[in-house]
């Protein structure tokens, strides 16, 4: 597997753009978290109303079962205990909603702080990458082939643009046909060249081929 080209400039451009999109991705990831963990902050209100709601639920239901052990007029005093134990039950069970609202909250912001940015970076970044992997590993394999050189020259004629092929020789097409091996040589180089990858010392007879960096 090809996962930078063999020309350091392009490899260097690659490496660079590698590193920012990661950055760019840890970094949005930590705004997300950052964006949840401030959000979630909000929760301490709900949990100051858990603990008041339990407190008053707590505090009058003793009251209730103290005072509604005094004979005769028990019940009659413990009722009103009884309903403000109801009510510090309630305000208990609304602080519990309350964190758990902030909680899909945050979680909702934070999420979607961090994912529409690295999804998009995933699709412009990580895609092209990964096509420039499958081409220049299939390039690369492909050189290595006996008959390698001429189908990359085969693969170089269907797919170069027509000025990147006319600037090999005016007569490209008519030379490759007739089996010219400098022609065959250079084509091959073209195509391997827009897929990142060198011409193997093998295939090429060691000849330094003159491509830019």
């Amino acid at each position: 597997m090809k996962i930078y080209s063999d020309y350091p400039g392009r490899a260097m451009r690659q490496a660079l753009f590698d590193a920012l999109a990661l950055i760019s991705i840890m970094l949005w990831v930590w705004l997300g978290v950052e964006l949840y963990r401030l959000v979630s902050e909000l929760r301490v209100y709900g949990e100051k109303m858990q603990t008041a709601g339990a407190g008053i639920r707590g505090t009058m239901s003793d009251i209730g079962e103290t005072l509604g052990g005094v004979p005769f007029i028990g019940g009659g005093i413990r009722e009103p205990f009884d309903a403000a134990s109801a009510a510090g039950a309630e305000l208990e069970s609304a602080g519990v909603s309350q964190q758990e609202a902030v909680h899909q909250l945050a979680l909702g912001l934070g999420f979607g702080l961090a994912v529409l940015p690295v999804v998009t970076i995933l699709v412009f970044w990580l895609v092209p990458r990964l096509r420039f992997v499958r081409r220049s590993s299939t390039a690369r394999n492909m050189a290595l082939q006996v008959a390698g050189t001429e189908l990359l020259a085969l693969r170089a004629i269907a797919n170069q643009k027509l000025g990147a092929l006319a600037r090999i020789d005016a007569d490209v097409a008519g030379k490759w046909r007739a089996g010219d091996p400098a022609i065959i040589r250079k084509l091959a180089e073209l195509e391997l060249r827009a897929s990142g990858v060198r011409l193997p010392a093998e295939q090429d007879g060691g000849a330094t081929s003159g491509v830019p960096d």
